[in-house]
């Protein structure tokens, strides 16, 4: 087990980032950027904190073109705010529903930009304001005279590429759990309800050093799974059963996201030759992947072992992807995806998801997390073996 990394970051991590974002708007003539979701608020001033899960109130931040940005937010997250990355932090005692917090943010936008000019914000997939459309609508028509430009592309851009701090962030969390993974088979036998082992796992994992485990899924059923979604049930583990666990374990704000498959007694030679080509996908795309490509790329070379004779004849899957980004969320850009050419460049973090249906209608999922380097791409997890383990 390596180190764990220094939590937080020093200053002059976020100042990098504000200086990116500010050379795009820059280069597109964005005289403030607006953010209000939480990954970005974190991403660019250090704000970590669990209260995001309360929907009541909404938090703002406004990057202008130079200097630190400013904080429009309820008065309960000063304190917090006032330790992060900012110039100023404006405050208002919410929920205010009146007016919560909107004429304070027209004002602090046009501080800056003042009564023309152009204000960036995120309109794009995987991006979100969070705050009342009503109070969009109203924030919309008090900054008449500053037109609104979409920075998705260019934020994203940013974001996908990891600091070597971002990176050893996540390389910790995948160790974390991968030693939770790997203890399994000890504890885990047929005769548990698949409730108790989601339970059990979370204390584990909790007990190895992760800060939360926010994210469990998986399933189990005889010769194979169906669902990977839905809350576990209080079935209880049958010899035959095939299991599958993933988990975004969290330490110091990074997600680690990958999973592990395992045979309760002997596998069935259905449920093994799937295993197989789970790997041999896996092991294709870790092959070639390097900057340079894109997730199309990987998405067509997973593609044509996990479905050799093309979709219409079945053996993949229609989840859509087989993998994704990493870092502060579970789930970034880019997306492997047959439509995804976003060129692929050292410093990403990515998963490798490749997914496939057999016996009709039994699915399997197999996923690493791997760091892509100048020259190829270096696995942040323990490889999962060949053959699926067996408990038992």
């Amino acid at each position: 087990m390596s180190t764990a990394p220094q939590r937080g970051f020093p200053d002059t991590e976020f100042a990098a980032r504000c200086a990116a974002a500010q050379a795009a708007m820059a280069r597109r003539g964005i005289d403030a950027m607006l953010f209000a979701s939480e990954a970005e608020i974190r991403y660019f001033t250090g704000f970590l904190t669990p209260f995001w899960q309360s929907p009541t109130r909404p938090w703002f931040l406004v990057l202008p073109l130079t200097g630190r940005p400013v904080a429009v937010i309820p008065t309960i997250g000063v304190p917090l705010m006032s330790q992060c990355y900012v110039d100023d932090v404006v405050s208002w005692a919410s929920p205010a529903p009146q007016d919560d917090g909107v004429s304070l943010l027209a004002g602090a936008i046009r501080k800056i930009i003042g009564g023309t000019g152009t204000l960036g914000v995120l309109m794009g997939r995987e991006t979100a304001m969070r705050m009342p459309l009503a109070d969009l609508m109203g924030l919309r028509a008090s900054l008449d005279g500053i037109s609104w430009t979409d920075m998705t592309a260019d934020i994203q851009a940013i974001r996908m590429v990891k600091s070597d701090r971002e990176t050893a962030k996540i390389r910790y969390v995948c160790e974390l759990a991968e030693d939770a993974f790997d203890a399994v088979p000890e504890w885990v036998s047929a005769g548990m309800p698949l409730d108790q082992l989601f339970r059990d796992f979370k204390r584990d994992a909790l007990g190895r050093g992760v800060d939360d485990v926010s994210y469990l899924v998986g399933a189990a059923g005889a010769g194979g799974y169906q669902d990977i979604i839905a809350p576990p049930s209080t079935r209880p583990l049958a010899n035959g059963d095939i299991l599958m666990l993933d988990t975004g374990c969290v330490w110091d704000g990074y997600f680690c996201d990958f999973d592990r498959n395992y045979a309760i007694g002997t596998p069935s030679a259905a449920a093994q030759q799937a295993h197989h080509r789970l790997y041999d996908a896996t092991d294709a795309a870790l092959e070639m992947l390097r900057p340079g490509i894109t997730p199309q790329d990987l998405f067509v070379t997973m593609d044509r072992i996990l479905r050799p004779q093309g979709a219409a004849q079945g053996g993949g899957d229609d989840v859509g992807r087989y993998g994704h980004g990493l870092g502060i969320q579970l789930t970034e850009p880019p997306s492997h995806t047959d439509w995804d050419e976003t060129d692929i460049v050292a410093g990403m973090v990515l998963t490798i998801e490749p997914s496939l249906v057999y016996d009709d209608d039994r699915l399997m999922v197999a996923e690493e997390n791997v760091l892509v380097t100048p020259d190829g791409a270096t696995l942040l997890t323990r490889r999962a073996p060949r053959d699926l383990p067996v408990i038992g």
